[in-house]
């Protein structure tokens, strides 16, 4: 539900818009051409910073492990493997997503921008991205042949957004209901 905008207000946004931009181009700054290089620059800043972080928590808690850094779609990613990280990961992931939120929280008071980077550790959320898409599957056939929504367990929001992706592709809908951290996944039919 989404409110309208007067359109004096959208002429005014993309007339600052169009000249900002031509005020970039004068000044040889980056304009809409650079934008995705620019974003990709960024999300690696996310994930070297998040990669320090990291870094100083394993040597912290005298843990060893190796950092691997990329850019996933939108976002950065980074993992950490080593040979027992399984204290890191928690019991269900919940280490995992507490370290995830602590990094974030890094990213942000370095850049002081919102940071939307992802967390593996050893595998898990590789691991569990295959199980929630099988899931996903088959609640969609079983939505299909019986034409009834099916509501799924509790899920973090890593495991709702896998499943909600599934579920698009498959040409269904999905909804997330309920207060975290109990909100859960109800697949509908078409």
């Amino acid at each position: 539900m989404s409110e309208e905008t007067p359109a004096t207000e959208s002429t005014e946004s993309t007339e600052s818009t169009e000249a900002s931009d031509a005020s970039a181009r004068n000044e040889g700054t980056d304009t809409g051409g650079d934008r995705p290089r620019r974003r990709i620059e960024l999300l690696e800043q996310e994930g070297e910073i998040a990669a320090d972080y990291l870094e100083e928590l394993l040597d912290i808690a005298d843990l060893d492990g190796d950092l691997d850094m990329d850019v996933e779609g939108d976002r950065a990613a980074v993992s950490i493997v080593g040979a027992d990280l399984s204290q890191l990961v928690g019991r269900n992931g919940e280490v995992l997503e507490a370290l995830q939120a602590l990094t974030r929280l890094a990213v942000y008071r370095e850049t002081g921008e919102r940071s939307r980077l992802m967390l593996d550790i050893s595998g898990y959320r590789a691991k569990k991205r295959v199980e929630l898409e099988k899931l996903a599957e088959e609640t969609v056939a079983e939505v299909k042949e019986a034409g009834e929504a099916i509501e799924l367990d509790p899920m973090t929001p890593f495991e709702r957004k896998v499943v909600h992706d599934v579920v698009a592709a498959a040409g269904l809908k999905s909804e997330s209901e309920g207060v975290e951290p109990r909100r859960y996944v109800v697949v509908l039919p078409a």
